[in-house]
Formats: structure tokens, sequence, C-alpha cells
């Protein structure tokens, strides 16, 4: 991505600051998808005029709308995409997709870095979120590696208390092995 400063800027782009209300509203109608875009530039010049700024071109407005359409769809994507993982990130499973997760979130932050309009600003809030999805990896992981010390622990007292009750009940001491030897291979 080689684009040099900001590019050149559009009717849209030079709009006033007492515009900015009208601005948001025309986006909020585009999402909306209620009206055709030249139904809403109509009205949303109408409503400049009032104010005496100058009408926005055809061709900026469009272009605004298609890359709004563009940003609504990939979220409506992805929140589908979340949809179908959520009932999967279980607290039993969260190590495990811990690391899923951070994998197709650091593809997000490749999608991103692919798309348009990436500053210095967005390029550092993306250097962040790499590095908290990192973070959570590692700590999920040594989360993971403490239960687990923690369940084998649990596991050889157990064991240690069956053998007890085992060798009172009369067991013998190969069938503990046994025993004893299975329960370590867990």
């Amino acid at each position: 991505m080689s684009q040099k400063g900001r590019g050149r800027l559009n009717s849209l782009d030079l709009l006033p600051d007492e515009a900015q209300d009208d601005v948001i509203w025309a986006v909020g109608q585009l999402n909306e998808r209620r009206r055709s875009t030249a139904d809403i530039l109509f009205e949303f010049n109408d409503r400049l005029a009032v104010k005496g700024i100058d009408p926005v071109s055809k061709s900026a407005f469009y272009r605004r709308s298609a890359r709004l359409a563009k940003r609504a769809m990939q979220l409506e994507e992805r929140r589908h995409v979340y949809a179908g993982i959520a009932d999967k990130l279980t607290p039993d499973r969260i190590a495990k997709d811990d690391v899923v997760l951070g994998e197709f979130l650091k593809t997000l932050i490749d999608d991103l870095l692919d798309g348009d309009g990436l500053n210095p600003k967005n390029a550092m809030e993306l250097a962040r979120a790499y590095k908290d999805i990192i973070a959570a990896q590692n700590g999920s992981a040594e989360l993971r590696r403490k239960a687990e010390a923690e369940a084998k622990a649990k596991l050889e007292k157990a064991v240690g208390e069956a053998t007890k009750v085992a060798r009172k009940a009369g067991i013998s001491e190969d069938v503990l092995s046994e025993i004893n030897r299975q329960l370590g291979a867990i």
C-alpha cells in the first residue's frame, strides 16, 4: 500500500462543521438501506441548501455510499462468524479457543491493513491490538498449564486415598500397582 498523503479531497470532505449533523443523518439513512442513494443525496443536498452550503457532488456521495456499504457487509459477515463461534467459547475450551480466536483476529488485522485509509494512528492501534492478542494467548496458555497441574495434583491425591481404601479392603498389591500405572498414564 503506497498511498501518499490523504488523497484529493472531494465535496463531501470539504463540508463545513455546520453540515456534520447532515452528514451523520445521510450516513444513518444509507445504513438503514430503506431508500435509494439518489433519494438520500437529493434530500441531503436540500438540507445543505437550507443552510446555504453548496451541494455535494453525486460522484463523491456515491463513492462514500459504496465504502459504507462495503463496511456494513463486512460487519454483518463478522457478526455471523462471531455468532457461529460464540457457543463454542466455553470455559473448558477457552485456552484452545483463545488460540483460534487470536488467529482469527490476526486475520482481521491483516484485512484492515489491506483496506483503504490506513494512517499512523490506525497502524499504532493495530499494533496494540496484535500485542494484546499475543498477551491473551500467552495468558490463556499459562492458565491452561496451571489448571492441568491442579488437576494432576487432585488426581494424585485421589489415587493415594483410593489406594489406602483398597488396601484396607484387601485388594492385592499387584492390582493396586496396575491401577496406579494406568492412572499415571492419564
